[in-house]
């Protein structure tokens, strides 16, 4: 114990001593060590991590079985049916989103909620922290207006007061009474920001009597497995029988597909976070690497020092392991300022994360990431320390006296040269990666997402409580748009049922005449008023657009997307056809024109086939509906204005989600930006990285051979040839490392597949932009070392030998 204190103590004076030289590993390390716990800190709670609620894995979403393999959410007879019918599942519970206002505060406020069939929580085997669970009593038709509440609204609402239970909130002008209050802990992964439930009540006798539009979950059974599941499930949904008649557009005759929930959580952000943890690794790795060489060269200038200890008897044992604490302290340092930049990095990922990235109020620095980090650390330590260590305990101790003088300092190099030669083909892979997100996100944004983005606003408003029936929810609506247009500032305006690339989904199936009754396309059905082509600048390609003339009692009319058309009409003239949209007990909708394709989605799916009805001629009035403002100057100038229009019309109705339909655009792209912004820091700093390991290494050779380059001086050498050498040593280990470095990014760059969009994962130009890159900054930080070795003054070398 002693001796090891005492070498801790050496190591510390020792280090001092070096002040630039610990230093600039600390400062490589903690970059290496914070980014890599940073990351590791989002990673871990989303996809290694289990959910936070009891035996998680039992936890499964059931959907149904698209034609072509894709999920489709569930109809209520359906759910009713495996109910019924199942024997796989402790507990099932299907929900939709829910928005209440709340209208007996100052102004409106929009709550985000769920309805929920009684046994929801249950499934997620969470109880309320006051009150009780909801029950099956209350989940029935005609049931009790009872809501649970989250803790923040708890908070927020009524100051954490625990008499709340008995409580009464307004909601869509409905008193619910407040029964429970759920945990502060608690993380509803299915809707994150809910703050309300309520149960759903519907009538459990028209189990066919509602479309697809409810997300299903079940708990397993205990040691029943998630396939032995999906194969009940299959056998109901191809067994039909009377007790639960089915309808052609909610048969379940395709199949379940049953998904443990972390599966269905982190499926759209799995890709992206397990490139950026081998991103992050990578930059680790280069870290470590430029460490090693800073120890190697310390090791070198040392030799004598060995040598001596060698000569007065220290055992090879005892300078290894003085060596490996010289580098783990070096590590622990490193570590502890990581720390620093882990804090800014975990605050980084939470202000840059995606939309649709789950759990991120779980992204911290905990216990867990913590003892990540100290394990990275003491891993790290030792590594770096290894190669240094074993070289300097294997010197000869007759050459280490002879190379006690800083004049010939020397030996083999290969160590150092070929950790340079790795530290280069990670950088590589690395700016290739992040060249190949660079180009695919620029792909992206060239699409064209089928309307004019600029000068547009949006936002959503909602026509809600008792008193909106069908008629004056129509009226709320037409009368809020016409003060709108009577805003200053706005050029034009109009309502509609759902947004482009605002995560609005609203599918119906589509039927022409002559086809298939049993058949149908889903397309995404738009309900606007006049004026909404003309807001955002949709093209006509044939036909008419939708007018003031289309109204209720005027024959019913549509308008279908020109992918629809092309699809469905490639030869005759899709003007005059009639199709059914949803119902098809109500009239034919009659196409009198055909408008350009639309992005709904992302720019990334092609999704395209879309219908356009008039809200007049709706088969019923959307109470939310967003709003599309195109202005003549500064869009955010005139926000005020418009939503004080939209009061003075019902100062009870909320307004929310205001936004740019610029700021859509960009959003639609949020997974492949975060990954971008990622790679190309970390491929930043691994270029610095990897250019400084180069001028290391060269820096280092040019004073080793200081005796030699003014040896070749003297015998006549000119001094370009000098710098030849120099730069042809430089440029050996550079091509060398894009070699390796080009064939592992080719092998690795792969993975990044799910998040490039019309750029291949091997694309040629990217591949040979980055190694010219990289080529390039590498004979800069050759340069500087090479033009030194020039000025050696061949008579100051050979004296000083």
């Amino acid at each position: 114990m002693d001796s090891i204190i005492k070498d801790i103590r050496f190591a510390i004076r020792n280090l001092l001593k070096h002040p630039g030289f610990t230093l600039t590993a600390v400062f490589t390390l903690a970059l290496g060590i914070g980014a890599t716990t940073a990351i590791f800190s989002a990673v871990n709670p989303i996809l290694f991590e289990p959910l936070p609620y009891p035996h998680a894995s039992s936890i499964v979403t059931i959907w149904y079985a698209g034609a072509d393999g894709s999920r489709v959410e569930e109809a209520f007879g359906s759910y009713r049916e495996v109910v019924q019918r199942s024997h796989s599942f402790d507990a099932i519970a299907v929900m939709k989103p829910w928005q209440a206002t709340m209208t007996s505060t100052a102004q409106p406020e929009r709550l985000l909620g769920q309805r929920v069939s009684a046994s929801y929580f249950q499934v997620l085997g969470v109880k309320p922290s006051l009150g009780r669970d909801f029950d099956a009593s209350d989940d029935r038709l005609n049931g009790p207006n009872v809501v649970i509440i989250s803790n923040e609204l708890w908070l927020r609402r009524f100051g954490g007061d625990k008499t709340v239970v008995g409580r009464q909130l307004t909601l869509d002008d409905k008193v619910f009474n407040v029964i429970g209050v759920m945990p502060r802990d608690l993380e509803n992964v299915l809707a994150p920001v809910a703050e309300v439930w309520s149960p759903l009540q519907y009538d459990m006798s028209l189990g066919t009597a509602w479309g697809h539009h409810l997300r299903m979950v079940g708990r397993l059974r205990p040691g029943l497995r998630v396939d032995e599941s999906r194969r009940e499930l299959d056998s109901i949904a191809h067994t039909p029988i009377t007790d639960f008649p089915r309808v052609p557009w909610a048969s379940i005759a395709q199949g379940f597909i049953v998904n443990p929930l972390q599966d269905d959580v982190t499926a759209g952000v799995k890709s992206a976070l397990l490139a950026v943890l081998g991103a992050v690794m990578l930059l680790l790795g280069i870290a470590s690497i430029n460490v090693t060489n800073l120890l190697l060269a310390r090791g070198a200038q040392r030799r004598g020092e060995f040598a001596i200890r060698a000569a007065l008897g220290a055992a090879r044992a005892r300078m290894v392991r003085q060596m490996l604490t010289e580098s783990l302290l070096l590590a622990l340092l490193g570590g502890a300022a990581g720390m620093l930049v882990a804090d800014a990095g975990v605050r980084a990922l939470v202000a840059l994360s995606p939309p649709g990235l789950p759990r991120v109020n779980a992204i911290v620095i905990d216990s867990t990431v913590f003892a990540f980090m100290l394990g990275i650390t003491t891993l790290i330590g030792v590594i770096v320390g290894l190669i240094p260590a074993f070289h300097a305990s294997r010197n000869d101790l007759h050459m280490g006296l002879q190379q006690s003088s800083q004049r010939t300092v020397g030996g083999h190099h290969l160590a150092r040269r070929t950790l340079v030669v790795m530290e280069v083909a990670l950088a590589l892979v690395l700016l290739v990666s992040a060249g190949l997100l660079l180009r695919s996100l620029r792909r992206l944004f060239a699409i064209s997402p089928g309307f004019d983005t600029s000068q547009t606003l949006t936002m959503q408003v909602q026509a809600s409580g008792r008193r909106f029936d069908l008629a004056t929810t129509e009226r709320f609506f037409a009368q809020a748009l016409e003060a709108v247009h009577r805003t200053p500032g706005v050029a034009a305006a109009a309502f509609t049922s759902q947004l482009p690339l605002s995560g609005d989904d609203d599918e119906y199936g589509a039927r022409f005449e002559g086809d298939d009754p049993n058949t149908g396309y889903n397309v995404f059905r738009y309900a606007v008023s006049p004026g909404y082509f003309e807001t955002l600048r949709l093209p006509l390609r044939r036909g008419r657009l939708l007018d003031e003339h289309d109204v209720a009692d005027a024959p019913p009319v549509v308008l279908i997307s020109e992918s629809l058309a092309k699809r469905k009409f490639p030869d005759r003239d899709p003007i005059g056809q009639r199709v059914h949209v949803g119902p098809t007990n109500r009239p034919w909708y009659t196409v009198v024109g055909v408008v350009g394709d639309v992005k709904q989605v992302s720019l990334a799916v092609n999704q395209p086939d879309a219908v356009y009805i008039s809200t007049s001629q709706s088969w019923f009035t959307e109470s939310v509906q967003s709003l599309v403002i195109r202005a003549r100057g500064n869009v955010s100038a005139i926000t005020p204005a418009i939503k004080q229009a939209i009061w003075s019309v019902d100062k009870d109705q909320p307004i929310v989600r205001i936004a740019t339909m610029e700021s859509l655009l960009a959003a639609s792209a949020g997974e492949r930006r975060f990954a971008l912004i990622l790679f190309e820091t970390f491929g930043l700093v691994a270029l610095v990285l990897a250019a400084t390991g180069i001028y290391g290494v060269l820096s280092g050779s040019v004073a080793e051979r200081t005796r030699e380059i003014g040896v070749r001086l003297a015998l006549g050498a000119q001094r370009p040839d000098v710098l030849g050498l120099v730069l042809r040593q430089g440029l050996t280990l550079t091509l060398g490392g894009v070699g390796i470095g080009l064939l592992a990014a080719w092998a690795l760059t792969r993975l990044l597949a799910n998040l490039l969009y019309g750029v291949t994962a091997t694309d040629p130009l990217t591949f040979g932009g980055v190694a010219l890159l990289l080529t390039i900054v590498a004979l800069l930080a050759c340069y500087i070392p090479a033009r030194r070795a020039t000025k050696v003054d061949p008579l100051v070398a050979l004296r000083y030998e």
